[in-house]
Parts: structure tokens; sequence; C-alpha cells
């Protein structure tokens, strides 16, 4: 039996736990993220309540029926110059990866950001050894913008960050 199609979709509350659980397998297990300590429900919650009020995707893929993988474009910085760029955010559960999810996300966010006030999406990939987030960054037309060296530290190591840009539409 193969599986289904992903479902991507708008997130809701319902898929919080689901979203929360990814995340927490890279913050504890990879250095993805420079968060050390995954975030509560809460803060989940309140991300998915802010980033609807500010009109930008949050989204979810459902593979069988499970919440599989998320992304969502936030705010790139906060001062008021910076309101038409937004980052994005790609995680796939464990055992979802290099199946085309995190393409079909990516295709569905930049596809969700045109219908919004957002003109520039930026990456920021840690450089964890692989090129596989920048490479799927790359197909959909992103380019390197630039590398902040050593700027993170996490599970002994230090990282580097790859910051990537493309226009939305």
């Amino acid at each position: 039996m193969t599986a289904m199609e992903p479902v991507i979709r708008p997130a809701a509350a319902a898929d919080l736990d689901a979203v929360a659980a990814i995340y927490e397998h890279y913050v504890r297990r990879t250095v993805a993220t420079f968060d050390e300590t995954p975030p509560p429900l809460a803060t989940w919650q309140q991300r998915l309540d802010d980033l609807t009020a500010q009109g930008l995707p949050f989204l979810v893929a459902e593979v069988d029926g499970e919440v599989a993988g998320y992304a969502y474009a936030a705010p790139w910085r906060p001062k008021p110059a910076y309101r038409h760029s937004a980052e994005d955010s790609i995680y796939l559960a464990p055992g979802h990866t290099g199946r085309g999810l995190g393409a079909a996300l990516l295709e569905a966010l930049l596809e969700a950001c045109a219908t919004t006030h957002v003109r520039r999406i930026i990456a920021v990939i840690a450089d964890t050894g692989s090129d596989a987030s920048a490479a799927l960054h790359r197909r959909f037309g992103f380019t390197e913008a630039g590398r902040l060296t050593a700027v993170g530290h996490k599970h002994g190591r230090w990282i580097d960050t790859v910051l990537m840009q493309r226009p939305v539409g």
C-alpha cells in the first residue's frame, strides 16, 4: 500500500501537538534550529494566532491523516521598514524527508505568500553539512545572499547560517 498524496492546508489549533513534536525532534537532536529548549504548546498557539492576525500563512502537510510537516512565513524583522519581507520555516517529521514533502510545503507557502503583503522571502539555513535545505530553496528560485560564520553554538559545535532570498510572485 502506498502513502496518500499529501494534503497541504492551513494549520489549526488541533495540529499544534504534532507541530510541536516535529519541532522538538529538531531542537533536541539537530542543529537545524538554534532553539535549545522546545517551546511549549502555548507558544505554538501564540505563533499561529499572531501569524493569522498578520495575514501570514502557517501550513501543515497531512499524509495518511497525520501531520507530517509544516511551514510558515513569519516577519523577517520587527522594524516597520521590513514589513514586506518574511522568513520561511519548513520542518518535516522524521521518516517523511526525501519524499517531496518539503517541496510541496515550500511551493504552497510561496503561493500563499503571493496573496499577502510579502514581497521578499528569506531563508536562514543552518549549515549542518547537508545541502538538502539549500538545494530545496534553490529549486524554487532562492539565491544565496550571504553567510554568517559561527553565529550559533549548539551540541558542542559552532554553526554558520546561509542566507537565501527570492522575490514573491
